[in-house]
């Protein structure tokens, strides 16, 4: 069986590398070429450090190289030279194997018998419209911790400022129409009190103006149809005026079933534009039928608590599937976790003052130490407030949310920087965290998903807020494992509410100090 083939194959390959290997590869590499075999779904979770090293990408390569029938890879650009540069050629060389290996954006041709690396956009994009790829292809996703994001953005419509010019040219009897509603539709967006995330969902007025607007458009489009004819063909053309005579944009932004959407704006007060957008509040629904039509090996860092992913295949319309869990080496992989005690908590007033206190103690011990300091802030104008404090006392060394860091650099950054950047930056020796990254409710549109749910009668917390933190929280430290660095989290509720023991558990391996100080960040620590 393939398995044995693969177990054996990769296990010679490995020991001819010299190099210390992933504990795991062996394990999912026959759990990949099983499911290879028998056609069969499965989740794997790699852990969050092995997630961020790539050490496991091996266990996929090996069976999908073996196996006698086409598969798919869906990967980012990022991973996908990773594969082509480094992992695949080394590993094609030992197995001998002549496989054809293509990348594109859709299928290769109708007998194709090779592997097909694919990006996550060209892949969903054929499968949301459910065209473009064959049927019952087996196919590995790597790096699903992002699945859900991918799908949402590939799910949002979304009309700029060129979108209304080309809607003009497109409908010139509705010009005065058009340009109405532009007119009310930038006196009301503007009239939104300033946030820091620059976003508004739109108003009940707002959307009435779109309303509005489309009424006039399929009134235009159904009064056009009539001219070229008959008249006992007027009530087909009626049924039929929803496929407006509009442009891709405006058609992709009307066509999305509004119960299951939030309509939002963005807005640039500098430059007195805005932008509409259309997005999907939950993609399990878009998701569901695409797991049907083939076989699919899910492969993420640190997904959910559990290992059967329960809430995980849940926001993604996931079934019934073969679910496994690796927990990262403690002998490799562990942090040092300060959590200190008697800190305000991240909802009063006291919070500010005590956090900036504690982090000019902690980059005190730095002084002596090589190494660079990360400090994840979410709330944007603490981050501000800090990266200004900062940089009063340490000058050039601090950072804000900059790739150019000196090696004893102190870089100020919210979450969604980091998780883009941090392989662009050395191993950090001290990470500090001012708060869970728990999606703040002033950002309208976590507000917007969360009134969803309690519309919906749902746990917002448990199916949406928690495991987005621990997601988050696992991938943002998983960098500091490569040392065996110090993490500092300063958010006291980790020690006082019910959810901190998943907290702590999204955090190992780790072992626990109750003081910090400078022999910590030694680097023969």
């Amino acid at each position: 069986m393939i398995e044995a083939e693969v177990h054996y194959s990769l296990h010679n390959f490995l020991r001819s590398q010299g190099e210390a290997a992933w504990h795991h590869h062996l394990t999912m590499a026959r759990l990949v070429a099983r499911g290879l075999r028998l056609k069969r779904s499965a989740l794997i979770q790699v852990g969050a450090g092995s997630g961020y090293q790539g050490r496991y990408r091996l266990s996929y390569l090996a069976p999908a190289l073996m196996w006698q029938e086409p598969v798919i890879i869906v990967a980012s650009e990022k991973v996908q030279q990773q594969l082509l540069r480094v992992e695949i050629p080394p590993l094609q060389q030992w197995l001998q194997t002549d496989k054809k290996i293509l990348t594109g954006d859709a299928w290769a041709y109708d007998d194709f018998q090779g592997l097909l690396i694919v990006s996550p956009a060209a892949w969903l994009a054929a499968q949301l419209a459910g065209k473009g790829f064959p049927t019952n292809i087996p196919t590995i996703l790597d790096g699903v911790d992002d699945l859900e994001m991918w799908t949402r953005t590939q799910l949002t419509a979304s009309i700029h400022t060129g979108d209304w010019d080309e809607l003009m040219l497109a409908c010139p009897q509705q010009v005065e129409a058009i340009r109405n509603a532009r007119v009310q539709l930038t006196k009301a967006v503007f009239q939104h009190p300033i946030n820091p995330y620059e976003c508004y969902l739109c108003s009940h007025q707002e959307q009435e103006i779109l309303d509005s607007l489309y009424q006039s458009l399929e009134i235009s489009c159904i009064e056009d149809k009539a001219q070229r004819h008959s008249e006992d063909q007027f009530e087909q053309i009626a049924i039929s005026s929803h496929d407006l005579w509009v442009p891709t944009a405006w058609r992709k932004f009307w066509q999305r079933p509004r119960d299951n959407q939030l309509l939002w704006a963005t807005i640039s007060r500098s430059q007195g534009l805005f932008s509409l957008h259309s997005t999907p509040v939950e993609v399990a629904s878009a998701l569901a039928p695409i797991w049907s039509r083939q076989p699919v090996v899910l492969i993420g860092s640190a997904l959910d608590q559990e290992a059967e992913a329960s809430i995980y295949r849940r926001n993604l319309g996931l079934g019934e599937l073969t679910c496994l869990k690796f927990s990262d080496d403690r002998r490799e992989n562990l942090i040092q976790l300060y959590l200190p005690d008697r800190l305000p908590l991240p909802n009063t007033p006291e919070f500010q003052t005590a956090f900036i206190e504690k982090v000019h103690s902690l980059l005190s011990l730095t002084v002596a130490s090589p190494g660079t300091t990360v400090i994840l802030v979410g709330d944007v104008p603490l981050k501000a407030q800090v990266g200004t404090t900062l940089a009063a006392e340490f000058g050039s060394r601090v950072q804000v949310e900059k790739t150019t860091l000196d090696e004893r650099g102190i870089l100020v950054t919210g979450w969604d920087f980091w998780r883009q950047h941090q392989s662009e930056f050395p191993t950090p020796q001290l990470l500090i965290i001012a708060t869970l990254p728990l999606p703040s409710l002033e950002n309208p549109l976590v507000a917007g998903r969360v009134a969803y749910y309690k519309h919906k009668h749902q746990d917002w917390f448990r199916f949406y807020l928690l495991p987005t933190a621990l997601n988050e929280l696992a991938r943002a430290i998983a960098p500091v494992r490569d040392r065996q660095g110090v993490v500092a989290l300063l958010d006291s509720r980790v020690l006082h509410r019910s959810y901190g023991s998943q907290v702590l558990a999204a955090l190992s391996p780790m072992a626990r100090i109750d003081y910090l100080d400078s022999s910590f960040l030694s680097p023969t620590n």
